[in-house]
């Protein structure tokens, strides 16, 4: 742990003269570093670490998580201190040079990771978590996985974050997404606790300078702190930290200054087996799933204390499996996860098993085919390291999203019975998952932060994984027709309505922004941003004037 003055922080010190021998650029960016940048920069000690294709540890750095997208940048420059952020980004402007950000690699795109890319931002070693007492909030570095920014703050202060389950995602993209976690239906989300953002950016001379942007409506850099609460990552500079607090906390003490997790909950893992499945069934099981988050997901309700996921894995993988967990510490906690479990299984007529095989991302868990009580970070801990995606290096990925604000149309319902159970294909690694949302996620109104679905009830996360590149086409091509089918009425994509509500910007996918898949008139930023983009497009336009920072999907300028 780090004290609020930044010191007792591990530090390189490689020099520009130390990288002899390195690449013309690399020595450049190295060389400009500790010179470069107005605020931040003037403060560079030490400089970043520069790895080009003739160091040893240069395969490791140019791939993330998604192994269809490697890349071939000049460099890869490694940061630890935030004051070593805007010199890296200044030499990127002064040569000209095309640079993008890795906080924790797991982009699911290839925002990061593509051929024009020449200057990589290593962000992964900016990974420092504490108690910053001049802000009364918590200070989260981008690299800092999610895993150590929960036990910190548990372990030592007895409060949380509502982040996502995986383990060894970065803040950096996680919280400018938005977010998501099994605490969002009774915490919110992570943005929600979101009260500045330190943002490295580019003005429209090239120059480079360090903003703190907060939550006060005053601040004159308010909309950047909006523009992050929810808007994306990679759009308007690089962001090396985040502050955490309780929206209306007072006082000094850290431990009232974040909401404390459960101090135990219930988890429990079932599943229904393919082979007693009929259509009907299948229709009914996941119509049960729709219909229970439908009805409670009201802010404030005492259902909020349950969240679950349920996994529809292709007819290959054997089984579908849903994994709940309940707030033990709130009254009736055993009687709703009981009454919730039977209403999943009402009229299915398959008895529920152990999980006993791999699905979607995580791995058998037969233990916990009766619920079991533990510890909150206990809990945590295990859901997000029993992760096959993220410990096996050879996964190759593809991914697409849906929300929804009701129940399933038999026709969408059908459409994903067709493609889970095809018969002319063989994709155990395929699957759909639905993620329970709403509850204390939709208190807040679709414009108070850049992030727009504050209507919907569950999301969707079509994920398909596999290990050999001669599989790419099978699934590429299974995900792509299930979700066009799926939602054929409204031209491939869930467009905002009465049933869907557009995309999750965490789960990028390139598809959108192509008429051959997206043929509705609703754009791929839509999907993501709905009324929100040009508000969005606004920030960039101060922030970014130059475009400088840009993918496939990045905020446009208006």
């Amino acid at each position: 742990m780090r004290d609020n003055n930044g010191m007792g922080r591990r530090r390189f010190f490689t020099t520009a003269a130390a990288l002899g021998g390195t690449a013309a650029v690399g020595g450049a960016l190295a060389g400009q570093a500790a010179a470069a940048g107005e605020e931040a920069a003037a403060a560079v000690t030490f400089a970043p670490v520069t790895v080009t294709p003739a160091d040893a540890q240069y395969g490791e750095l140019v791939h993330g998580m998604n192994n269809r997208y490697v890349g071939n940048p000049e460099t890869v420059q490694i940061v630890d201190d935030v004051s070593q952020v805007a010199g890296v980004v200044q030499a990127a402007v002064t040569a000209g040079k095309r640079l993008t950000v890795r906080s924790g690699g797991h982009c699911l795109e290839d925002f990061v990771f593509n051929p024009e890319v020449q200057v990589v931002l290593d962000l992964s070693q900016l990974n420092q978590v504490y108690y910053d007492a001049g802000r009364r909030a918590f200070a989260v570095e981008t690299g800092a996985q999610l895993l150590d920014v929960y036990t910190l703050l548990y372990q030592v202060y007895g409060v949380t974050v509502p982040g996502g389950i995986c383990y060894s995602v970065a803040a950096g993209g996680h919280v400018s997404g938005g977010g998501w976690g099994l605490l969002c239906r009774q915490l919110g989300l992570i943005i929600d606790y979101l009260c500045a953002v330190e943002v490295v950016v580019v003005g429209a001379d090239g120059k480079v300078r360090t903003v703190v942007a907060t939550n006060d409506p005053s601040d004159p850099h308010h909309e950047l702190w909006w523009a992050h609460a929810g808007g994306g990552g990679g759009n308007f500079g690089v962001v090396t930290r985040y502050w955490f607090r309780t929206p209306g906390a007072t006082g000094n003490d850290p431990k009232k200054l974040l909401p404390q997790p459960p101090r135990e909950v219930y988890l429990v893992a079932q599943a229904w087996p393919w082979e007693s499945m009929t259509e009907a069934k299948f229709a009914r099981l996941t119509q049960n799933y729709a219909r229970w988050f439908t009805a409670h997901s009201a802010p404030r309700t005492p259902e909020l204390a349950l969240a679950s996921f349920l996994v529809l894995t292709h007819k290959s993988a054997g089984q579908i499996a849903m994994v709940t967990q309940v707030d033990a510490t709130v009254p009736n906690a055993r009687r709703l996860l009981d009454g919730y479990l039977a209403a999943i299984g009402d009229g299915v007529d398959v008895p529920t098993a152990a999980v006993t095989r791999q699905f979607a991302e995580f791995g058998p868990m037969a233990a916990y085919a009766e619920p079991r009580k533990l510890p909150w970070l206990e809990a945590t801990r295990y859901l997000g390291t029993t992760n096959s995606n993220l410990t096996d290096p050879t996964y190759r990925q593809e991914y697409k999203s849906a929300y929804m604000r009701a129940e399933f149309p038999d026709r969408q319902l059908a459409a994903l019975y067709k493609h889970l159970t095809r018969k002319d294909v063989t994709l155990p690694g395929a699957s759909i998952t639905l993620s329970s949302y709403g509850g204390e996620v939709n208190r807040l109104a679709p414009s108070a932060t850049g992030y727009p679905h504050r209507e919907s009830f569950f999301k969707m996360m079509w994920m398909s994984l596999w290990n050999d590149p001669a599989q790419d086409a099978a699934y590429i091509a299974w995900n792509r027709q299930c979700y066009a089918e799926v939602y054929a009425d409204t031209g491939g994509v869930p467009v905002p309505n009465g049933v869907t509500d557009g995309c999750y910007v965490n789960y990028p996918d390139n598809d959108l922004n192509d008429p051959k898949y997206n043929t509705s008139s609703t754009p791929w930023y839509s999907l993501y941003y709905k009324d929100n983009y040009p508000r969005l497009q606004q920030v960039k336009k101060k922030y970014d004037p130059a475009n400088f920072f840009r993918h496939a999907q990045s905020v446009r300028l208006p």
